[in-house]
């Protein structure tokens, strides 16, 4: 009989997840008892009745890691430790579901679960191989904010992504003597705002980590103006950046609107406009870092399955492929240390961010 292992996608989707996917059916190809599963949009595959699963085979994964999104879509609000079912009444009441999604594995005979998820999704993960379940990790998130490992894909199509919209910014601005903010995504870590800034050439880059004084902001914007009001200026904003004597609350443009909405205040000499980059840094083309990444911590996972290394992330940690235990990657959360080269980097070219 042919072993079976259930791939989970839990969390938002980005960039290079449909590669790892691949990686792991080519992988398991090598072997000859082996048999690889989807199950549909995150853990609601294994849950529902009927199952809602997906053979993958080497067909069914063939040209998919040049594509976004993932073949076996996901979820960020499907936590079986927390899972919405329906009640006699018709409403929806959470529920720990895990011995059913326990239960479920053992009956249609899986032997083994590869959860591709960020920190969020491998708390489930930990707390999974807590109760039993053999279940191996692979980091995935834009943000890059998972500290254990170097980079985790999506991460660099992410930043290439906002690189991309900064350079395109920057021509209007100069055509028009405007302020531009883009706003970019990371949730309370600055990495992807950050990349974006110096390889586009920003003037002001804020990041959560460095809390900023709006009167400094003002000061650089000022610089780049002439006496007859001619120049521009670029802000590059991470969505969980804040004032100094404010606390950061993640509202997708919250913050881009508030720089604007204070420089206009001030009646600041330029006109300013603000661009919202969104879910557009979730989709599209992985770039070739991370289809690389992506599948070489698809193949890592695989063989931990095979190693019976269960409870463990793939992880790539000083340019090397290796593994940790999922207890020790979880709540440490990668934020922009200040002491960072990129931090020195970008204020030595002149980027201000705001302290």
């Amino acid at each position: 009989m042919k072993q079976r292992i259930l791939i989970v996608n839990s969390g938002g989707d980005c960039p290079g997840m449909n590669a790892v996917i691949r990686a792991i059916v080519k992988r398991a190809k090598q072997e000859s008892k082996w048999e690889i599963i989807g199950s549909i949009n995150g853990f609601d595959g294994i849950l529902s009745e009927p199952l809602e699963i997906m053979p993958l085979t080497q067909k069914s994964v063939e040209g998919i890691h040049t594509q976004g999104g993932t073949i076996l879509t996901t979820n960020n609000k499907r936590n079986p430790f927390s899972y919405p079912v329906k009640q006699a009444d018709g409403t929806l009441k959470n529920e720990d579901v895990t011995d059913k999604l326990i239960y479920n594995l053992k009956v249609f005979g899986f032997d083994a679960v590869i959860h591709i998820g960020g920190n969020e999704s491998h708390k489930i993960s930990l707390k999974l191989s807590e109760k039993g379940v053999n279940i191996v990790g692979i980091p995935k998130t834009i943000n890059n904010d998972l500290s254990i490992t170097d980079y985790s894909f999506g991460f660099q199509t992410a930043a290439q992504v906002a690189t991309e919209a900064v350079d395109k910014l920057i021509t209007t601005a100069r055509s028009h003597n405007r302020v531009l903010i883009l706003e970019v995504m990371g949730r309370d870590a600055g990495w992807i705002a950050l990349h974006a800034a110096i390889a586009g050439g920003a003037n002001v880059c804020l990041i959560p980590e460095i809390p900023f004084n709006m009167d400094k902001v003002v000061k650089k914007l000022t610089s780049k103006y002439s006496t007859y009001g001619r120049g521009y200026a670029n802000i590059v904003v991470a969505e969980g950046a804040h004032f100094k004597d404010e606390e950061g609350n993640i509202i997708q443009g919250s913050i881009a609107r508030k720089i604007a909405a204070k420089l206009r205040e001030i009646n600041f000499e330029a006109d300013v406009r603000e661009t919202i980059l969104g879910h557009l840094q979730r989709g599209g083309t992985p770039i070739a870092f991370d289809r690389i990444l992506a599948t070489e911590l698809g193949v890592k996972a695989f063989e931990l399955v095979l190693e019976r290394k269960f409870g463990t992330m793939a992880i790539h940690q000083n340019s090397k492929l290796s593994h940790m235990d999922l207890e020790k990657v979880i709540n440490q959360y990668n934020k922009v240390d200040l002491s960072h080269n990129l931090i020195h980097t970008a204020k030595g070219i002149g980027i201000s961010f705001g302290d």
